[in-house]
């Protein structure tokens, strides 16, 4: 039960960051202003504008861990391994939680032993509109499970997620051969494999605030991330199916070539850490991509 001198104490916040000091210590402050009050673990990605001092002149109860260079989504998992609470809530350094999020999520993952991984609500930017994928998750086609609080998910937005800690580390995190950027199906896959549920939760929101738009470059690590995913987890079927098709847009498409090349560089990662997913989640994979065929809504995650 939270309470204003203890706070929580079940949930702690992990933050990774890179050069972006300013927005970090603002998300800082809300993160303390909440009434959980959770333990924060901001993971330095290499800055070099002075993260780690000012933290720690600003926010001197907030742990930072140097990665020494930048890990980019992988940073987390050093996060997530010097938490000492049984669940782990993820920002960026341009989110947050709203307060009494981080209490509803670990009461859900309290009453629910088998839930791995929960996907908040996300409200966006100043005027707190929804994110696109809130309805995309909401509309999850798999079918309920009767065991977890909310739609099962192959998918979720990486700072609007609560894990079990225990659950996350099993799965083994975030691969990094992704760096930033559609890291999330690949975790989402690792944990339904072994058992762990993922699923949407709008009780619990997360807010967003993202500055400058998106980054020069997303498309396409999104594209030879997708890509990526295929070939770890996948039929290789899938996955030729997915690098044909980069191929073919790369002829048209600036963004699908830079993927392309990108890819083509991983591949002898993707294909060393290689491990099809069991039938039963291979499955529930392709009714998604069925249902994002039907859709026309290519690229993105359930």
């Amino acid at each position: 039960m939270t309470s204003p001198e203890t706070g929580d104490g079940r949930t702690s916040v992990v933050v990774i960051t890179h050069n972006r000091c300013g927005q970090l210590l603002d998300t800082l402050g809300r993160l303390a202003a909440l009434p959980e009050r959770p333990p924060v673990i901001v993971v330095d990605n290499a800055s070099a504008d002075g993260t780690p001092d000012a933290v720690a002149a600003r926010h001197p109860c907030v742990t930072v861990l140097p990665a020494g260079r930048n890990l980019g989504a992988a940073g987390r998992t050093l996060g997530v391994r010097n938490a000492r609470t049984p669940y782990v809530a993820f920002s960026d350094d341009d989110s947050w939680w709203e307060p009494g999020a981080l209490a509803r999520a670990a009461d859900l993952l309290d009453r629910h032993p088998r839930l791995g991984l929960l996907a908040a609500r996300v409200r966006v930017g100043p005027d707190g509109g929804p994110d696109p994928l809130d309805d995309l998750l909401a509309a999850s086609p798999l079918d309920p499970a009767p065991d977890l609080p909310g739609p099962p998910v192959l998918g979720f937005l990486a700072c609007a997620a609560v894990a079990r800690r225990e659950a996350y580390l099993e799965a083994g995190g975030y691969h990094p051969v992704f760096f930033v950027g559609g890291e999330e199906t690949l975790l989402a896959y690792d944990l339904t494999a072994r058992g762990w549920g993922v699923c949407h939760s709008p009780g619990v929101v997360a807010v967003h605030s993202p500055l400058g738009g998106v980054r020069p470059g997303r498309a396409a690590v999104q594209l030879r991330n997708a890509a990526l995913t295929a070939w770890l987890r996948r039929p290789l079927a899938v996955a030729l199916r997915h690098t044909r098709g980069l191929a073919e847009r790369a002829r048209r498409e600036p963004e699908a070539r830079a993927a392309l090349y990108g890819l083509l560089g991983r591949l002898p990662v993707a294909l060393r850490d290689r491990r099809p997913l069991p039938a039963a989640v291979e499955a529930a994979a392709r009714r998604l991509d069925g249902d994002r065929t039907a859709g026309e809504t290519e690229g993105a995650v359930l």
